[in-house]
């Protein structure tokens, strides 16, 4: 048993508890529902996880940072909503898609800067920033968005899609290369390595030479560069523009990255702990559904779920075995 307990006390023990308890949940969807595990079933199931894992890549970069980022899901609504609206307008798609990510990731400074700058928690600047894209992009279109993506863009993250010989759309095979950059960056590069530092110690890292701000900005910049990405796949998956299509993304992604074994003090985490978390989320979800919960109902129980998981292996280790 106390091994046990330390095995789930580490950083890799998570991640892997994180994969056994994905893997026994779809055994008992299997189990208990008819077509759990259809290949239809499947590819839905890869397609709901792999847009959650892409708006989940800036959440794990910025509690490994200690902060929290809680305007993703209005800069979800917010590519989601601009990005039909000016395609919409006969703009070039590359053009709509270049200037609402540059836009996202000046608001990212932004709330970086800010947070670190005026030293102001990143929860109440990223939220209050949030509202303020939110209260924009509703003003703008007078709560009434129009607009599509290009087939291309619906093509690709259509579940009933393919890519090539493979039996499931694009935006899978895509999160797989990007998910082997994003564990490289953390990994193998400077900028992962300052993260890590950050994080750790916020105190010692500027004695090495790290710029607390510049990280920051960086850090939120990416969150909210990915954010957006997710809400232009977004517009090509559901085929239309809606400014609240973000919403469950702010409790999904930070619940990916705490069941992925990330700590939210910050100075640990990786992407592939959030990869389980996102897996176990959306295999939660699959089942209730499937199980007949209502939207309510399916709510309130993953919230529970959740608590229970991370109560089980997400706590924090006592200081005194730190030391």
């Amino acid at each position: 048993m106390a091994s046990i307990r330390r095995l789930l006390a580490s950083t890799h023990g998570r991640v892997l508890a994180a994969f056994l308890i994905a893997a026994l949940l779809h055994l008992i969807g299997t189990l208990a529902i008819p077509g759990y595990s259809s290949p239809f079933a499947i590819r839905a199931m890869l397609v709901i996880a792999s847009l959650l894992a892409v708006a989940s890549i800036g959440q794990t970069l910025v509690v490994i940072l200690g902060g929290i980022d809680l305007s993703i899901p209005f800069i979800i609504g917010f590519a989601n909503v601009v990005a039909a609206q000016l395609y919409g307008d006969d703009w070039n798609f590359g053009a709509v898609c270049l200037f609402v990510l540059v836009l996202a990731m000046l608001i990212g400074a932004f709330n970086g800067y800010i947070a670190r700058r005026l030293d102001i928690h990143p929860l109440i600047v990223t939220l209050g920033t949030g509202m303020i894209v939110q209260g924009s992009v509703l003003l703008w279109t007078k709560g009434f968005p129009s607009g599509s993506a290009p087939a291309e863009v619906s093509a690709f993250v259509s579940i009933g899609g393919s890519a090539g010989p493979l039996p499931f759309p694009w935006v899978v095979p895509s999160l797989v290369v990007l998910s082997a950059l994003i564990i490289l960056l953390l990994a193998r590069t400077p900028y992962g390595r300052r993260l890590y530092a950050l994080g750790s110690n916020p105190g010692a890292a500027p004695l090495a030479l790290i710029d607390p701000v510049k990280m920051w900005m960086l850090t939120f910049s990416l969150s909210a560069l990915f954010a957006a990405v997710t809400g232009i796949l977004l517009l090509g998956f559901t085929g239309s523009a809606y400014g609240d299509v973000g919403q469950p993304y702010l409790f999904q992604t930070i619940a990916a990255v705490v069941v992925g074994g990330a700590a939210l003090v910050g100075g640990r985490g990786s992407y592939l702990g959030t990869l389980a978390g996102v897996l176990v989320l959306t295999e939660i979800n699959t089942l209730l559904i499937g199980l007949g919960f209502q939207p309510a109902a399916v709510q309130a129980s993953l919230g529970v779920i959740i608590v229970l998981l991370v109560s089980i292996y997400g706590r924090e280790r006592h200081v005194s075995a730190t030391i």
